[in-house]
């Protein structure tokens, strides 16, 4: 056993000595994944004192120690200097907290808000440094764009534009595919894409001259068959792929494009349940008589009150999504995608590896799960029996998924 103390306590040496230098120069954190990797060298050391003689049981701890310490290592980033940075949708959530991240960093920030006398405009002006911008813009309005557009070729000749950020979206119902009206989905599409779009191509010269970058806040609705969330995940999800044709075809320039996929966050329009309310109203105000009689209005109550419910455990901290589009600016080798927010991880497994029914139970139990339309429960005049035996009408609600 004396044998062993030396080599164990030479490869700790060397991890130890491995994770101090990299914590003074800010390339690590302590943090969980720090102390899950301790943990798991622990039970490693653990395992070579009685499987491994003591040279090679040192050769084992040190590499797979030295391995790890580099994994966790945070990725080199660009100087901030005078970088000049785009964020669009900064009158709240995800685009103000960013601007005032990048603003606090020393980068030149232009933020497009709705309103330049709103809440989220007024916080700005009072939190942040001269360099800030606010520019009123909407993107469904090709005029504020080309307004825009003139502004940043204009006031960016020195530094450059290095950065768009495409953080404005919109959604503006829950329904099924059948009761959401078709206007629905054109607004979407014009905010979420054909907006975002307009302004990205609009900016594709500045962007190709700096070699820059173009991080775009999706969605997993994007990528997953969300119930009642058609609407927004089908922009998010054209959205999604003109940013991976973007990767492919602006490679050539050194341009480096990035796609954010949050989990839910109480961001400010998750908080305004009155806003959701007005919006349900709306929705049983103009549904054809036909329609609603089929699926009754208890069905819409239902799904507004299981999406309400799962919002209510949406993470109140924003910080992972920032910092995520914080480093697609300025990491040397961003990531094609993030995903920040609790689970991401296992919903994204699910979704790729199991069968299609066991991928859709899961978002029904974790988001919404759709109680039977009126006209197919039993003692309805015409119903029918379903494929499935048990639909489970009254689910428990549970966790949010979707931005």
């Amino acid at each position: 056993m004396e044998l062993w103390l030396w080599p164990s306590g030479g490869a700790w040496l060397l991890v130890a000595a491995r994770a101090v230098l990299q914590l003074l120069r800010s390339d690590l954190s302590l943090g969980r994944p720090l102390l899950a990797v301790l943990a798991l060298l622990a039970v490693l050391d653990w395992l070579c004192q009685r499987l491994l003689p003591p040279p090679a049981a040192l050769a084992v701890l040190a590499a797979t120690g030295w391995i790890a310490l580099s994994r966790l290592a945070r990725p080199p980033r660009l100087p901030v200097a005078t970088r000049a940075v785009l964020i669009t949708g900064c009158d709240s959530g995800f685009g103000k907290e960013t601007a005032k991240k990048l603003d606090a960093m020393g980068f030149t920030v232009l933020a497009t808000v709705l309103e330049l006398n709103g809440p989220g405009a007024l916080e700005l002006r009072a939190c942040c440094s001269s360099r800030l911008k606010l520019l009123q813009m909407d993107l469904t309005k090709p005029a504020d764009i080309s307004r825009v557009l003139e502004f940043t070729k204009d006031h960016t000749t020195s530094t450059g534009l290095w950065g768009l950020v495409n953080n404005a979206g919109l959604n503006d119902i829950v329904a099924d595919v059948e009761l959401s009206p078709v206007a629905t989905f054109r607004n979407c599409m014009e905010v979420n894409f054909f907006g975002a779009l307009e302004l990205t191509k609009g900016l594709l010269p500045l962007l190709r001259r700096s070699r820059g970058r173009i991080v775009t806040v999706g969605s997993p609705a994007g990528d997953m068959p969300y119930p009642c969330l058609a609407a927004y995940g089908t922009s998010k999800a054209a959205m999604a792929l003109l940013m991976d044709a973007f990767s492919c075809e602006l490679l050539p320039w050194g341009v480096k494009v990035s796609i954010i996929q949050p989990g839910c966050f109480k961001t400010e329009s998750v908080k305004n349940v009155s806003n959701w309310e007005q919006r349900k109203q709306l929705l049983l105000a103009t549904m054809p008589r036909e329609l609603l009689q089929a699926y009754g209005e208890d069905y819409i109550e239902h799904l507004h009150g299981q999406f309400l419910d799962s919002l209510r455990l949406a993470l109140p901290d924003l910080s992972p999504v920032v910092d995520a589009i914080v480093d697609a600016l300025l990491a040397t080798r961003p990531q094609r995608r993030y995903y920040p927010g609790r689970g991401m991880g296992l919903m994204y497994f699910i979704h790729f590896y199991l069968p299609e029914s066991l991928r859709r139970r899961f978002l029904q139990l974790f988001f919404i799960n759709p109680c039977l339309p009126r006209a197919l429960r039993p003692g309805q005049p015409g119903a029918t029996l379903t494929q499935d035996p048990n639909p489970n009408p009254i689910p428990d609600p549970s966790l949010a998924g979707a931005r």
